[in-house]
């Protein structure tokens, strides 16, 4: 199981950031300041650490070159928004840097883009009865194949990595076509119910007024990425 430390003073934001790695698949641990960070590192083994700036004991800074010997791949995640700032920390060896306010699903592909550069990256996702393999493009339901076309396999990963959190509309068709939304289109509603019907997710593939869809399955029914392998 991929394993993620989240470094963060703030408690709601660290809630906020291991609620929707783990509905993802990750195996999240927070601390709340710097030294902890430390300590947490040194005594244990992680893919990848989510670390702010502004943290009580130790500053996220000196936690990046404290920690820079255990090769652990780091994204920083700060208010702090200068230029000089980014570049500092890239300087001192992250590998990438979200200023807040972040939209989670950009949190997300940073993360899994992190992970893939390592080659940390799981090559299957199971989902209920569905499995992805993300390598390959081919899905299963209960073990029979599924044929997607592209655009529909591109849909169901959105939905996969964002378990129980409501996504925009806007943003599911910027990243899937890759242009901008117009209101009256509804290629993204045809695609959606095709994923349903194929899927078997008329009741789980849910739209979110004024809002877009959300893809709700239990805790129980979804399996971590590490399982897949």
């Amino acid at each position: 199981m991929i394993k993620i430390l989240i470094v963060d003073d703030e408690k709601p934001i660290c809630d906020l950031i291991d609620m929707n790695l783990s509905a993802a698949g990750y195996s999240c641990t927070a601390v709340q300041d710097g030294l902890a960070a430390i300590d947490a590192v040194e005594n244990n083994t992680f893919d990848l650490v989510l670390l702010d700036i502004m943290l009580p004991g130790a500053d996220g800074y000196d936690v990046m070159d404290y920690i820079k010997p255990y090769k652990v791949p780091v994204i920083f995640i700060s208010a702090k928004h200068e230029v000089r700032d980014r570049v500092k920390g890239l300087k001192l060896g992250a590998d990438d840097y979200l200023i807040k306010p972040f939209d989670v699903t950009e949190l997300l592909a940073r993360v899994e883009a992190v992970l893939r550069r390592y080659n940390k990256a799981e090559k299957k996702l199971t989902v209920g009865e569905i499995e992805i393999d993300i390598e390959a493009r081919r899905v299963t339901r209960s073990g029979n194949p599924v044929p997607l076309t592209s655009k529909e396999f591109d849909l169901l990963m959105l939905f996969a990595e964002n378990i129980n959190v409501a996504l925009f509309r806007e943003n599911l068709y910027e990243k899937v076509w890759d242009d901008e939304y117009y209101a009256n289109s509804r290629t993204l509603d045809l695609h959606v119910q095709r994923l349903r019907k194929k899927l078997g997710w008329e009741k789980n593939l849910v739209a979110v007024y004024k809002v877009g869809y959300r893809l709700e399955i239990s805790s129980a029914n979804s399996k971590n990425r590490a399982a897949c392998n």
